[in-house]
């Protein structure tokens, strides 16, 4: 194939490998604070510089480092053009709540085009038309429908029949003036700013419970406490559910990312096939000259059977798009989808009147995770704006919410079946150097690798969070699983929640040979 032994062997994001994050030292005492801050991403570091900025004194905890997760696997589009979404929503809940969608994103977009601007921020921020565009009938219609959508909601933008680059369009809608950003770049400034007014910062500082009451105890995986009046949790999945049942009302879809120099000029903008392939372009400038970064292939997590085919894809829509002079980068990214496809951001249930979430983001954590910021502070300060009601974790809308809880827990209960009738004969031993694969264990399901030093590594598929049988994810050498969207190391350890503690280490020796 032309793009063999052409893509990166392993991922590693551009946004980190290029970024000097400041680190930061464990929570090691108990303390008292205003706020307690759970995740490090944008949502957590967006939600503490603006609580700090109101004088209120600030813990955030993360469990590893500093947006180590999403946030560093985004694409980093600010756009308030979220795919296909205005008519959909308008068919769900009528243009006057749509519009509340709508006028919280915009929001979000203007206060980070604000902030960049008026504070100077070197993040490589330019401002670019986005644009969804199709190249079949069926999705044309779907187009058309969407621009007339803009016009019922007041969203500036215009229908086109073709793009400033060829992507094989019938049609495209467009919204002017968005942008693009190095979202690490922006949030380390962030950090120094909210540090030098007192905000206090704990790496390596896993929550792992909240007690609730007159005073918020968040307790921590080492023992101590962070006591507090009121509590943010923006860890991608929340760690804590508050009886919110969150882990029901998601789905985890993974999406992939190539950063690659062109062969063919590119004219700018940001770029998203209304198709399933889920095509997208945007650029970014390293030493002069454009990045572009090319991503799609979304599928939910753990319902792959070969992870690697969907970075071919990609440099394969890339080559006949732009051409692909050399593919520098690769990375993927894991999203939560909620029932009804709007994020879940406020208390995280009726009866937790201090306890906040922020969860959902779907494909657009930039300006979700931005507006969770907003939204927090402003319910912390009893200053509510009119969509608060729109996005709140209490929320329920029995279109789409009824059909797609039922179809995605009759998924679940599929997987979990079939896991446990997986009577797989695979044997350990015959793996290769940095290979992995489901095998069979004195009769039983396990996974193995072989690292890249030859040594094995065995462990027991069952996710530790309901029991479902975890599938290998040869792209990112992980163990992924399909029914919540918990993610392990190849050796067991938690990458990605809502599973909390590791998959049981199984003995070499008990391998059968």
């Amino acid at each position: 194939m032309f793009h063999e032994g052409k893509i990166p062997e392993f991922s590693t994001s551009y946004w980190r490998e290029s970024t000097d994050v400041p680190s930061f030292s464990p929570l090691k005492e108990n303390i008292d604070v205003d706020v307690a801050v759970i995740g490090g991403g944008i949502a957590g570091v967006t939600t503490a510089y603006l609580l700090t900025l109101e004088g209120k004194s600030v813990a955030l905890l993360e469990a590893d480092k500093l947006f180590d997760g999403t946030t560093s696997h985004t694409t980093a589009k600010m756009t308030t053009q979220h795919g296909l979404i205005y008519d959909k929503m308008i068919g769900y809940v009528g243009e006057a709540e749509a519009a509340l969608y709508y006028e919280g994103n915009n929001e979000a977009l203007k206060f980070l085009q604000h902030t960049i601007t008026s504070q100077n921020i070197s993040c490589d921020y330019t401002v670019e038309d986005a644009y969804v565009y199709a190249t079949t009938d069926t999705y044309v219609k779907k187009v058309e429908k969407e621009y007339e959508a803009y016009k019922k909601l007041g969203i500036e933008g215009e229908h086109l029949t073709s793009l400033p680059i060829d992507l094989g369009e019938k049609a495209a809608v467009m919204i002017p003036d968005q942008g693009q950003f190095h979202p690490l770049k922006y949030l380390v400034h962030l950090v120094k700013e909210m540090t030098a007014k007192g905000a206090q910062i704990f790496e390596t500082t896993q929550a792992v419970d909240i007690k609730e009451g007159k005073t918020q105890t968040v307790v921590t995986k080492e023992g101590h406490s962070v006591n507090c009046k009121d509590v943010a949790c923006c860890t991608h999945f929340p760690f804590y559910d508050g009886k919110g049942f969150y882990f029901s009302r998601m789905y985890a879809s993974r999406s992939y990312v190539l950063g690659i120099t062109s062969e063919k000029p590119y004219p700018g903008g940001m770029y998203l096939s209304a198709e399933p392939s889920s095509d997208s372009l945007r650029y970014t400038t390293v030493d002069n000259q454009k990045l572009l970064l090319v991503g799609g292939q979304e599928h939910t997590t753990g319902r792959s059977e070969e992870t690697l085919k969907h970075y071919e894809a990609i440099y394969s829509f890339a080559h006949n798009s732009v051409g692909v002079k050399e593919c520098l980068y690769r990375w993927s990214a894991q999203d939560l989808i909620s029932l009804d496809e709007t994020p879940y951001i406020g208390r995280i249930s009726e009866n937790s009147p201090h306890v906040y979430v922020a969860t959902g983001f779907r494909k657009w954590g930039m300006t979700h995770g931005t507006l969770s910021g907003m939204m927090i502070r402003d319910a912390i300060l009893e200053k509510e704006k009119r969509y608060a009601s729109f996005f709140t974790p209490s929320r329920f809308r029995p279109n789409p919410s009824v059909k797609n809880l039922v179809t995605q827990n009759m998924e679940v209960a599929a997987e979990l079946t079939k896991g446990k009738l997986d009577f797989t004969r695979g044997n350990a031993y015959n793996l290769k150097k940095d290979e992995g694969a489901v095998v069979s264990v004195n009769g039983k399901r396990a996974g193995a690798y072989r690292d890249r030093e030859g040594c094995l590594h065995l462990v027991d598929t069952t996710c530790t969070h309901m029991g479902c049988e975890v599938e290998w994810n040869s792209g990112e050498r992980t163990w992924d699983c399909p029914c919540h969207g918990s993610r392990f190391s190849y050796d067991g350890e938690v990458v990605e929640g809502p599973a909390q503690k590791p998959l049981a280490s199984l003995e070499d020796e008990d391998s059968e040979k």
